[in-house]
């Protein structure tokens, strides 16, 4: 046994020496070239370094936050203003129009165009009134009322030749039968190769 214990003690050194020559017969490794050092370049803009042992926080850039754009509302229409209802009118009674004033005679103008004689004389309504070979007989004599646009006066007339020669030997002939205007004598004139009359007025 005690040989055992010195052959294995023996042999535990010689593997503890062998492991220790070989670490002495390992050589060092070469040593680097130093490398050229490349000169700071002048950059103004450039931050400086940070201190040693100073710990640099990043640089945090705030973006603008943008306003949110909302559309705009379009306005209410406003509410239509209520009308006050006006009261339903009563219906019109119709007005009567004004009657034509009517005269008892009427002013005739006539005229011979022959001799160019005149004469201007009143016709009573209904009653005969003769001028030389004529004979004129008013049956109603009018002016306007009023409410009209135009104030005139007008009568209407019956007007027969009857020359005094003759008036028993044959009747009367009619020549004109119609109204006669005092303003507007052209409007139904009274046409005769000799005799020439028109209306001049009304009268009470």
């Amino acid at each position: 046994m005690r040989m055992l214990k010195a052959v294995g003690a023996a042999a535990l050194l010689a593997t503890l020496g062998a492991g220790l020559v070989q670490a002495q017969t390992v050589q060092p490794p070469a040593p680097q070239a130093p490398q050229p050092t490349t000169a700071p370049q002048d950059d103004s803009s450039e931050e400086p370094p940070p201190a040693p042992g100073e710990v640099t926080p990043p640089t945090v850039y705030k973006q603008p936050v943008p306003t949110p754009i909302y559309p705009e509302e379009p306005e209410a229409p406003a509410a239509p203003e209520k009308k006050a209802e006006a009261p339903a009118a009563a219906p019109e009674t119709p007005v009567a129009p004004d009657k034509r004033a009517r005269h008892q005679a009427a002013v005739i103008q006539a005229l011979d165009k022959i001799t160019a004689e005149t004469m201007r004389f009143e016709a009573k309504v209904g009653v005969p009134v003769r001028y030389k070979g004529l004979v004129f007989t008013v049956r109603a004599c009018e002016t306007s009322a009023p409410d009209e646009p135009m104030k005139d006066t007008a009568a209407y007339v019956e007007v027969r030749a009857e020359p005094r020669a003759q008036a028993e030997q044959r009747p009367s002939r009619q020549v004109f039968k119609g109204w006669m205007y005092a303003s507007s004598p052209g409007l139904n004139p009274f046409e005769h190769p000799v005799y020439d009359a028109w209306l001049i007025a009304c009268k009470a």
